[in-house]
């Protein structure tokens, strides 16, 4: 009996050998499963997450870049203007003095006219009339000393030695009359003999073209320039006079990425200063001169980096917890469908994030309204809708009236108050599921109604406008005395086929254009 219990308890210890044994390959295995699994997510996330920041980073760039080619064509444009109003005083005199030749009646004439172009060109610092000679005849500054002249003058010079009767830009020089930097544009002019009779001098003061680009919110390193097209620095701002009249033609700068071109942007360390910026510039289609537009690089790209550090430092703590999580998980499978619990509810909370993420980044933040980008899909999806199903698509374009007014009269506190009224006025008239009402840019607002005629879309305008209307917001700019509004109103049918969204809003945008010629606060379509 002995032997026969030994026997039996030795099988038994086999049998239990022999069901432990495929468990350690298993919970090996199971466990280089999860390594893997951790090395993949690390991977994946720190790939992804690297991609989003830099993806980030371009958009800002390009978003930076967008916004320097535009001021930099506003600027162009406003340096046009100056020169054009210039040109057509010099031509206008050009012309008197030819015809009626020098004569001291017609120079008084002509300096009473150059003082009131002072009214109406703020840049102009002096308007002067020197001879063949370079003597001085006409200064709309008043008397001169006797003997004053331009002889040494390079504009003098060119239009001397040079039949031609455009005008000339000159570099900056400081006036002798003001003692104060100016531009020169100037123009030739001849004698009843047809011979050089002398030159026509407009001064521009520099320092009022430093005082508008003052105004322009460039960062602490941002630059504002105008160059001619051969290199030759006119204006800069922040102003230096070591800088004025630098020639960079041979600036590989500006060899490589300005000579020749009418319009681009560049990132390149400045020659002046050694500070990295990006530059937009833009060529004059008239004139012989570019505008400028410098960021700091490092300052413009300041919101983006702090953003990518939070991400960065999130990503990194997730990162952590998912370390700390798989070392545990690799230590102790047998907690291994609590921790892929805990996971699930990670991920879950972090969809939900992402949900909620996705709401407000299609909301405006101030109305509460939906966003331009949210406008803009849900019309092109429903301009979609209305072709496939044939019903018919309005749009209602509306424009606050002499809003400007209101918010110089009672500030911008005031303003977006007023915005909020009334986007709830928008708000509560948008019933249905499928309308939408957005914010669609500064004080103009839009409402998509899908499946609505033009009438009935004329209808939700008008009583629109009366609610705006009945909350009696107090409007001392505006001749109704209270807030009111412009709408545009503008619709399609899907038999018409697919039309392009861009074609309903502009239709709807001359119709709020005529709504305003017709005398505001109504709805035209």
């Amino acid at each position: 009996m002995s032997f026969r219990k030994r026997q039996n308890e030795a099988s038994l210890q086999e049998d239990e050998m022999r069901d432990r044994a495929p468990r350690k390959p298993t919970l090996k295995r199971d466990a280089q499963l999860a390594a893997c699994l951790l090395l993949v997510v690390f991977a994946s996330v720190l790939v992804a997450t690297g991609w989003e920041i830099w993806s980030a980073r371009q958009r800002t760039l390009s978003e930076i870049d967008t916004h320097n080619r535009n001021l930099a064509q506003t600027l162009s444009t406003y340096a046009e203007g100056v020169l054009t109003q210039s040109s057509m005083l010099l031509l206008g005199m050009a012309e008197r003095l030819e015809e009626e030749g020098v004569t001291p009646a017609l120079l008084q004439r002509m300096q009473k006219l150059g003082s009131r172009q002072e009214q109406l060109l703020n840049q102009l610092d002096e308007l002067r009339v020197v001879d063949a000679d370079g003597r001085w005849l006409m200064s709309t500054k008043g008397a001169f000393p006797a003997g004053s002249s331009s002889a040494d003058r390079s504009f003098f010079q060119l239009h001397r030695d040079s039949p031609s009767h455009d005008i000339s830009i000159g570099p900056p020089i400081r006036s002798r009359s003001t003692g104060e930097w100016v531009l020169t544009v100037s123009r030739r002019f001849e004698n009843k003999q047809g011979q050089f009779g002398g030159v026509i001098v407009v001064a521009l003061g520099i320092k009022n073209f430093l005082g508008l680009f003052g105004e322009i919110d460039i960062g602490k390193q941002g630059v504002i320039s105008v160059t001619t097209a051969n290199g030759q620095l006119l204006v800069r701002y922040p102003f230096s006079e070591k800088n004025l009249g630098q020639d960079f033609s041979r600036s590989p700068n500006f060899l490589r990425y300005f000579s020749g071109l009418k319009s681009g942007t560049a990132s390149f360390r400045s020659g002046i200063d050694g500070t990295e910026r990006l530059y937009a510039f833009r060529s004059n289609d008239r004139y012989p001169i570019f505008t400028t537009v410098a960021q700091g690089k490092h300052e413009a790209l300041g919101t983006w980096r702090r953003q990518a550090l939070l991400t960065a430092g999130v990503v990194l703590s997730l990162l952590a917890a998912i370390a700390v999580i798989g070392w545990r998980l690799i230590q102790t499978i047998q907690l291994r469908v609590q921790a892929e619990a805990s996971l699930m509810a990670a991920r879950e909370r972090l969809l939900e994030v992402n949900r909620q993420l996705g709401e407000l980044a299609a909301l405006d933040s101030l109305t509460g309204l939906a966003n331009r980008r949210h406008f803009d899909e849900t019309l092109e999806r429903e301009a979609r809708r209305a072709a496939r199903e044939g019903t018919p698509l309005s749009l209602l374009l509306l424009d606050l009236d002499h809003f400007k007014g209101f918010n110089d009269n009672y500030g911008h506190v005031a303003g977006d108050e007023c915005l909020k009224q009334v986007s709830r006025e928008l708000k509560r008239i948008t019933k249905r599921p499928g309308d939408l009402a957005a914010r669609y840019g500064g004080e103009e607002m839009g409402i998509i109604l899908p499946n609505t005629s033009l009438a009935g879309a004329m209808h939700v305008a008008e009583q629109l406008l009366q609610r705006i209307q009945d909350l009696g917001i107090d409007h001392q700019a505006s001749p109704f005395g209270c807030v009111t509004g412009s709408v545009g109103v503008a619709s399609l049918h899907g038999t018409q086929g697919l039309q392009k969204p861009l074609e309903l809003i502009e239709a709807a945008d001359q119709a709020l254009y005529r709504a305003k010629a017709a005398g505001r606060n109504c709805a035209q379509c």
